[in-house]
């Protein structure tokens, strides 16, 4: 594979990868639990959210780790954000796109971190 294509198909790996574990973690619960007392919580538990950072934990090491840490921060992040958007773009309020720059943010930031981390622990070798 040319050198110049493996970073834009990482991160195209990654995108659909990143959306993909949404769909399979999140994708399918729609519904607000209520409870006994009258709140509501949800959609999502607490287990769904854990376990797709712990499903894109495992590419995005490997990625990182591999000498492509970028297209691994960019890609999971924006599949995660493209994910969310879709998802969350029929909520008639318009505070979805709040809920998508705040997650866009914060996983970019996650990512990031981890994959720094990542880079330098095998650096460090």
């Amino acid at each position: 594979m040319p050198e110049g294509l493996r970073e834009p198909l990482m991160y195209v790996a990654l995108t659909a990868v990143a959306a993909a574990s949404w769909a399979a973690w999140l994708g399918w619960d729609q519904h607000r639990d209520t409870h006994a007392d009258g709140t509501e919580t949800g959609p999502y538990a607490a287990w769904q959210v854990i376990g797709l950072a712990l499903t894109l934990l495992l590419p995005l090491l490997w990625s990182a780790t591999h000498g492509h840490a970028t297209a691994a921060v960019l890609g999971i992040t924006s599949g995660l954000a493209l994910a969310s958007y879709v998802d969350w773009s029929d909520d008639a309020s318009g505070l979805y796109v709040i809920g998508v720059a705040l997650l866009t943010v914060g996983t970019l930031t996650a990512t990031g971190v981890i994959a720094a981390v990542a880079r330098s622990a095998i650096g460090s070798r």
